[in-house]
């Protein structure tokens, strides 16, 4: 599933009580780290009893209160969607994050429960997952309707992109866009970072009566695994950190390094199209590939192809499916058939990838809230400087790091330039010091989150990271590589031992 958006923004691509046995475990005080406001309604919170009813035909679930604002728990609180598959001989649960920002857990378990990690993992726990703050059932953000949605993901404003035309039609749709997030959303609005999940994330710990939290995060879900073990290194259980993302790493690097992510699998996919695909739509060197490609995609930046659903698609639907397409080497064979049908002006293909990238439904409605969603939280928890001269750099950056891509891949920063709220303060440091020794995963061909942020959160900024490398295409690792992988991260969460040296799988 899509686990982390490319980058979002107008060319918007800046760019989901049973009678069955509980596991077992150690049964702890839910009193809170001691770094918390220790007031009344924090320990009420620690301190509140769930129930599980029976949901999603074999799950459980259940709803849990949480503090709007954790820097002023009187003020309110919203609850949090938990959902949990149930293993009768579990050792206890295993708490789980499926990136995004803005992915549901609730639907990523209770879709993809067979095909999360391994079997043995499966009958080790109990699975637990739930929608961080803000995140389709656990008060969500609330912005445009369903038309609106549409028009912003997948029409085009006409303009040259990074133009001045197209600057200004972008910062005119996010006006739009953020004051109907003001007005349909509420106070959560201003608390949906990732610091809150975080705190909201030992919560989950305490009504699960585990003294230690077990978590298994991917991609988004390693930033919020990397923030918790910073603020509560003393609750850290088993952890492993799939697709990381390393926080020192500031905005503008992020979505440069993403950039140079998608890059390196789109250079990777021309390369197995040229040699091994015998559809493939290109011919020649791998350069004569890259200017077809390049010409293709500045010819759909004044035309549409029309779709077997009647609707037009755009130079925005065809690079989000695009991107869709570079997220797996799996997804390589839809990229190719999307571009053979393009040569005859049909973009079925192009515009169903999109569509499975922005969770649209046939009848045009989305599954969950990930636009806004991901937009919400990300501006409370980073931005980039969105003056003309700030930009400029930016957008010079991105076009030298890819001259196919980048050109699609300028200006983020207006997505977060007129965001009502402050930015949170992260955490003074990540290192964690008192914490045990984390697993981080990641892949030398991963486009999302690049290999080398794996690197540096491993070796640098946790102080007892141990990485665990695949040497491969797409996003992630364990549950989709290889025996190695999946060897490794098993061994440790349900054996707890770590391999004797760091393995390259």
């Amino acid at each position: 599933m899509k686990r982390v958006l490319a980058a979002v923004v107008a060319t918007f691509l800046v760019v989901s009580t049973v009678g069955c046995s509980q596991p077992t475990g150690v049964k702890p005080s839910p009193k809170p780290n001691q770094s918390q406001n220790n007031s009344a309604t924090i320990d009420s919170i620690y301190a509140q009893k769930v129930t599980w009813n029976k949901c999603e035909t074999s799950f459980q679930c259940a709803r849990v209160s949480v503090p709007i604002d954790w820097a002023n728990p009187d003020s309110g609180t919203v609850k949090l969607a938990l959902i949990r598959k149930v293993a009768k001989k579990a050792k206890g649960y295993l708490v789980l994050n499926p990136g995004g920002p803005g992915g549901s857990g609730y639907d990523f378990l209770a879709n993809n429960y067979s095909d999360i990690g391994t079997t043995k993992l499966r009958l080790a726990y109990t699975l637990v997952s739930f929608d961080p703050r803000g995140v389709s059932r656990s008060a969500p953000v609330k912005c445009l309707n369903a038309k609106q949605t549409n028009h912003m993901l997948y029409d085009s404003n006409g303009q040259a992109p990074g133009s001045a035309g197209d600057i200004a039609d972008i910062r005119a749709q996010m006006k739009q866009f953020v004051a109907a997030c003001v007005k349909n959303t509420g106070p959560i609005l201003a608390h949906v970072d990732t610091v809150s999940a975080a705190k909201d994330l030992d919560v989950i710990r305490a009504i699960l009566d585990e003294a230690k939290l077990n978590y298994l995060g991917f991609s988004y879900g390693t930033f919020l695994g990397t923030t918790y073990q910073a603020l509560f290194p003393d609750k850290v259980g088993r952890f492993v950190l799939d697709g990381a993302i390393d926080p020192r790493v500031s905005d503008e690097d992020q979505n440069l390094n993403q950039l140079v992510g998608f890059n390196l699998a789109l250079n990777d996919y021309l390369k197995n199209c040229l040699a091994k695909q015998s559809s493939c739509p290109f011919t020649g060197t791998l350069k004569n590939a890259q200017n077809e490609l390049k010409a293709f995609l500045l010819s759909m930046e004044s035309k549409t192809l029309k779709s077997d659903d009647g609707r037009k698609v755009s130079i925005v639907g065809v690079t989000s499916g695009l991107i869709m397409a570079l997220y797996s080497n799996d997804y390589w064979q839809f990229l190719t058939q999307a571009l053979n049908q393009a040569a005859h002006g049909n973009g079925t293909m192009f515009i169903r990838l999109a569509d499975f990238y922005n969770d649209r439904n046939d009848n045009g409605t989305f599954n969950g809230n990930g636009l806004e969603a991901i937009i919400a939280i990300n501006c409370l928890d980073a931005r980039s400087s969105a003056s003309d001269a700030a930009m400029a750099v930016q957008n010079q950056r991105v076009l030298q790091a890819s001259p196919i891509l980048g050109r699609y891949w300028q200006n983020g920063a207006l997505t977060c330039e007129q965001w009502p709220y402050p930015l949170v303060a992260p955490p003074a440091t990540y290192t964690a010091n008192d914490a045990p020794k984390i697993m981080v995963v990641g892949t030398t061909g991963d486009p999302a989150t690049p290999y080398s942020e794996a690197v540096g959160l491993a070796h640098d900024v946790l102080a007892h990271g141990f990485l665990v490398t695949f040497k491969g295409e797409g996003h992630t690792a364990y549950g989709r590589s290889n025996s190695c992988v999946s060897n490794a991260v098993d061994n440790f969460l349900v054996g707890g031992k770590f391999p004797s040296k760091e393995p390259v799988c």
